[in-house]
């Protein structure tokens, strides 16, 4: 079954509801004298079967739009949504909009549609792109019962398996990282992740504390609110760095919160890479200009960008997808921060 054929249509709702085609009509747009029992169970009926009367949204059950659609799912934790010093969203986003043009696509940035009061425009689009979703994330339910095709860059961590994804090799980069730093001298590495409940924590924990059993390491590891930033990472230096028994080896999964416990090594006396090994899980403007520069690996957000389109695609098109191909392997850049020699 075709996925247009697939969709709830108005004939649907008026049929499980008990109404005619005008009462339905009537009820979601707010037209006419209809009670309001009438009305609640109306669009609880919709809501149910998945049903948009949004005209745009009729337009595209009938024929395609050439839209996709793409939800930056960390932008709507984060206070803004040009971060300073973080250059990963716009390379993806302008890589991602350059992508769909080559297929004949429009790409438009969206807010999460499931929250309250989101446009329904959010939903026009052909497909979904939602990058680095969450626990349960609420815009893959709303997409899959909407029925709106999709593909996630990143797994839902409590639906791994449920839905269309790259699924990014998060714990084999953790121990890359940790391995360069082992190989550099740090010989007590400390884990500094973010606060979303996205697969990326999630995993980078959880490589952690794989790789850090496997060499008879006490696990240290601390959660930073992504919106922190560079003052995050400084007041965990000091957390971290004052005792006798600091690591002298930090992975910060964020560029921000990396260059901030540089700086706040500097303020307690300490030097890098003399005293202290420092990477970051995600190379960002922060991270290349931060004095010293930082060793950071490369996610390569151009390449997802475009694998991600071209998947999307070629689900929109009903063919086949192997999704092990998609994920290109993330690079090491290695820098100042941990080049003793």
């Amino acid at each position: 079954m075709s996925l247009e054929a697939a969709r709830p249509t108005i004939n649907d709702v008026a049929e499980r509801a008990g109404v005619s085609r005008t009462t339905v009509s009537n009820a979601l747009n707010g037209k006419g004298t209809i009670g309001a029992e009438t009305i609640e169970r109306v669009k609880r009926v919709a809501d149910e079967l998945g049903y948009e009367p949004n005209a745009v949204a009729r337009g595209l059950r009938q024929s395609k739009l050439g839209v996709i659609s793409l939800l930056i799912r960390p932008l709507e934790s984060l206070d803004t949504a040009l971060p300073e010093g973080v250059d990963y969203f716009l390379r993806f986003a302008g890589s991602a909009a350059l992508a769909a043009m080559d297929h004949g696509y429009s790409l438009m940035l969206i807010t999460d549609p499931a929250k309250p009061g989101a446009p329904p425009s959010s939903l026009a689009a052909d497909g979904c792109l939602v990058e680095a979703p969450i626990r349960n994330d609420p815009a893959l339910t709303l997409l899959d019962r909407k029925r709106i095709p999709f593909v996630a860059i990143g797994v839902d961590p409590a639906r791994p398996d449920d839905f269309p994804a790259i699924a990014q090799q998060t714990e084999r980069d953790t121990f890359l990282v940790l391995d360069h730093l082992r190989e550099a001298g740090a010989e007590r590495i400390a884990l500094v992740t973010g606060t979303d409940e996205n697969s990326w924590n999630t995993l980078a924990r959880r490589g952690y504390e794989s790789w850090a059993a496997r060499h008879g390491i006490e696990p240290v590891i601390r959660a930073l609110d992504e919106t922190s930033g560079v003052d995050g990472g400084r007041a965990i230096a000091r957390e971290l760095l004052a005792g006798p028994q600091r690591p002298d080896g930090v992975y910060c999964l964020t560029g921000r919160h990396a260059a901030g416990l540089v700086a706040g090594a500097g303020e307690l006396g300490l030097r890098v890479p003399g005293d202290l090994l420092v990477a970051a899980g995600s190379d960002a403007v922060v991270t290349r200009t931060s004095k010293p520069t930082i060793t950071a690996l490369d996610m390569r957000p151009v390449e997802t960008a475009r694998l991600a389109v071209e998947s999307l695609i070629r689900v929109l098109e009903g063919e086949p997808v192997d999704w092990s191909l998609m994920d290109p392997e993330s690079l090491l850049v290695v820098r100042e921060s941990t080049s003793r020699r």
